[in-house]
């Protein structure tokens, strides 16, 4: 299978941790289980993640496979289930299975983290989660910034534009709720280009430079090739916090973080 040996060669190229995103991972619940059990048996990768907007996970999916993630993460844009329902996310029942997923969690293990873009401070300290990622909406040419029309002819299309913030607006957010031990705010300078994205083709994705680029597969021109052809704001990605304690419990150093990337891939 393609991925799993593109998964390989990232793993050589010194990749620890890796975070199954969309789209909707869980879309694909038996290929989902595949590649985490492959991450972690096979590749003994120090982490495996999964960010969902939570409509889809099962019980019985993560009693069956939870044992091979680390992190479970939710992408929750309200707990207004009139507005969950208006932005096409669920049926009206959300907020409940948001506190299910987090009880499931609980009971096997699983890291639990939470993602929103907007002020729930109130209800995220009930949910208690290890990580409360806050993002600042990031506007991304060709990919949130459908006209009217378009987003009335076509329900999957979005217009960021009336959602935008300034930095300073982000920033005063920021510190109000420094004091929540789970706080990880995300700006958009953090967050452009700082994420190392594959796609469903094997290809890097570069969101923070206007239009997205995409390099070649790195199937065809290697891991050290296709880096080279997005840009990747290490500095940025260090800034952020690019390590944590992501796993379940890794062997290694004191920080858990294992062994050490290969010399050309150091920051």
């Amino acid at each position: 299978m393609e991925i799993r040996a593109g998964l390989k060669l990232l793993k050589e190229a010194g990749m620890r941790k890796i975070n199954f995103a969309g789209g909707e991972p869980f879309l694909y619940p038996n290929e989902l289980a595949m590649l985490c059990r492959y991450c972690k048996e096979d590749l003994q990768m120090e982490s495996v993640s999964i960010i969902s907007n939570g409509t889809l996970i099962k019980k019985k999916w993560l009693e069956e496979h939870g044992r091979w993630i680390d992190v479970l993460g939710v992408s929750c844009d309200s707990f207004n289930e009139k507005t969950n329902i208006a932005i096409g996310r669920g049926s009206g029942k959300n907020v409940e299975q948001l506190f299910d997923i987090r009880q499931w969690c609980r009971e096997l293990g699983i890291k639990f983290k939470l993602n929103t873009v907007k002020n729930m401070a109130s209800i995220v300290a009930g949910l208690e989660p290890f990580r409360w990622k806050v993002f600042q909406v990031l506007f991304v040419e060709d990919e949130n910034d459908a006209s009217q029309v378009q987003t009335k002819d076509d329900k999957r299309k979005r217009d960021a534009r009336k959602l935008l913030i300034s930095k300073d607006q982000f920033d005063t957010f920021c510190g109000n709720h420094q004091y929540i031990p789970s706080f990880v705010p995300e700006s958009n300078d953090l967050m452009a280009s700082s994420y190392l994205i594959l796609d469903e083709y094997l290809c890097f994705l570069d969101k923070g430079s206007g239009k997205e680029v995409q390099s070649g597969c790195i199937l065809k021109v290697g891991v050290e090739q296709a880096l080279k052809e997005i840009k990747w704001d290490r500095e940025a990605f260090v800034k952020r916090g690019r390590e944590y304690d992501w796993a379940k419990g890794v062997a290694g150093g004191d920080n858990g973080c294992g062994k050490s990337v290969p010399k050309e891939l150091e920051f």
